[in-house]
Parts: C-alpha cells; sequence; structure tokens
C-alpha cells in the first residue's frame, strides 16, 4: 500500500504550488504558485523551465484547443493566446475573493472553483464556464474550492470543498452534477483534502494539506495506495509526461514557520500509475 520512491522534478520555493496539469502539444507541465502569482512550465525530457509573472493570483491554467492557455484568475477567467495576447472571457471581481483550482470536463468546459482569502464558509463558488463565456453557477455555498476531476467514462464527477474533510462524488451528464454524496471522508489528524486527480483505472488520487502523502482511492471509496512526502502541505498531484505514468506532485510553504527544504518544490513519482487524458479548454 506504501510507495516511497518520490524524486524532486523541480526544486523551488513556491508560497503556494499548485494545478499541475500535462500540456501534451508542448510536452510540458504547467503548474503555478497561486500566492507568488506565476505560472511555470517544466519539460521532463529536457529539463527546460520557464516562469510567467500575472498581475494577480492565479488558481489554475489549463491548455486550450485552439492553442494557448485559459486562466482562473482573482478577479475572473481569462485567456491568453499563443501570441500572449490576454482577454476576459468572464470578469467578475468580488472584493475579498480569489480564485482556486479549476478542470476541464469531458465536454471541454472550465468548471472554476474561488474562494475567500480568510476562507469564509459559504464565501466561495464552483461554476461552468464555456468557451463562449457562458457562466453557470454549479455551487454557490463553498468555503474552499478544490480538487475537481471525473471518472474515465465521464458519468461520475469528484469534487472537493476541503474543509468539509471530505472527497464528494456525483453523477455528471450534459455539464450538470447532481446526486451529491461522500465517497471518502479523510480521518482527523490525516489532514485536509486538496487537488485530486482520476486515473485510468477510476481510481481517485487526493493530495493532503497538513497531510504529508498522496492517497489513491479506488471508485468504492476503499484506501488502496499511501505515498508520504517530506514536505507538509501537499496541494495537488497528476500524471504527466509522454506516457502519463509519472505522477507530479505540488507544495507549498505558505504559513510554515520553519519550511522543510523541499517545502514548495514540484515532486514527482515515476511509474506511478496510468492516468487519463485530459481534454483541452473549448474556447
Amino acid at each position: 500500500m506504501t510507495a516511497t520512491a518520490y524524486e524532486v522534478a523541480v526544486r523551488a520555493e513556491a508560497e503556494l504550488g499548485e494545478g499541475p496539469t500535462w500540456d501534451p502539444e508542448h510536452g510540458r507541465l504547467i503548474w503555478i504558485d497561486i500566492l507568488g502569482s506565476r505560472i511555470h512550465t517544466y519539460d521532463p525530457v529536457s529539463g527546460a523551465r520557464t516562469v510567467r509573472t500575472t498581475p494577480q493570483h492565479i488558481g489554475a491554467v489549463k491548455p486550450r484547443a485552439g492553442g494557448g492557455l485559459v486562466l482562473n484568475l482573482r478577479d475572473g477567467v481569462g485567456l491568453l493566446d499563443a501570441d500572449d495576447t490576454f482577454r476576459w472571457l468572464h470578469h467578475e471581481p468580488v472584493p475579498g475573493r480569489r480564485a482556486n483550482d479549476a478542470a476541464v470536463a469531458p465536454d471541454g468546459s472550465l468548471w472554476a472553483g474561488t474562494m475567500r482569502y480568510d476562507e469564509a464558509p459559504g464565501g466561495g463558488t464552483l461554476s461552468r464556464i464555456t468557451g463562449d463565456g457562458s457562466v453557470e453557477v454549479i455551487l454557490d455555498d463553498v468555503a474552499v474550492s478544490n480538487g475537481t476531476g471525473w471518472s474515465p467514462d465521464g458519468r461520475l464527477m469528484y469534487y472537493i470543498d476541503s474543509p468539509t474533510r471530505r472527497i464528494d462524488v456525483f453523477d455528471h451528464a450534459d455539464g450538470r452534477a447532481v446526486n451529491r454524496r461522500p465517497l471518502v471522508e479523510i480521518e482527523e489528524g490525516a489532514g485536509f483534502p486538496d487537488g485530486l486527480t482520476v486515473d485510468a483505472d477510476g481510481c481517485v488520487w487526493v493530495a493532503l494539506w497538513e497531510g504529508a502523502a498522496v492517497r489513491r482511492y479506488t471508485p468504492a471509496g476503499e484506501l488502496d495506495r499511501v505515498i508520504p512526502l517530506p514536505v507538509p502541505r501537499v496541494t495537488a498531484c497528476a500524471f504527466a509526461g509522454p506516457g502519463l505514468t509519472d505522477l507530479y506532485i505540488t507544495t507549498a510553504r505558505v504559513g510554515l514557520t520553519s519550511p522543510p527544504p523541499l517545502a514548495g518544490s514540484l515532486l514527482v513519482v515515476p511509474g506511478a500509475g496510468k492516468g487519463l487524458a485530459q481534454p483541452a479548454f473549448a474556447g
């Protein structure tokens, strides 16, 4: 059940590393530092890295089907073209609120989360945004909107509102998520669920904030693997690389009085499993 074969992909000091996402078109991993307002890229073959600063805090970055990126920013969702042209797709500044995790659904829509800086219950949302800028609020009573993902057949959606300590599952079809119920409850003392990814077997991998680990749960909600890590604040995970077999893990150092040496770095567990190819945003 336990595996410890992590490696350091990128040694960094990200305040709040998050959102690892494989970009197959460019053969690179994209990840972010939310509070550092930075977009990082990493090519696992060449080792090449880039860092780009954003004008405000950023919650997530995903590739677009037509090239470029979609950004979940503090004040809304924006589009960055391949030539670096930026425009807002949905602009909705709310004082005291910022973007957080986001994911692209099988239909190419972006499911974007928000939260208040003070993490007040009910201050955040989960919204579905399409390429034409249409917005539908799916959940309007969220504290810390985090991991979102879909089963291999797209019929189930997994979702985390971190303070609940749960991974919830919904029935998903036609852009709707209904029949919410708990799949997993993280026990007291094991940390809080943060980002998640779903593998080709339909298992859910979840990063544990203050839990110093990534766990894998079966579709039935049974724990079947634990990856201990050398940092307490583990934020998100995703399969990446040409074969989608390596699990990349982001970490944070924000709020730590004496951060461990690897806090804020990008870690990787080679050959951890088999990931699912993720759709690009259709916009």
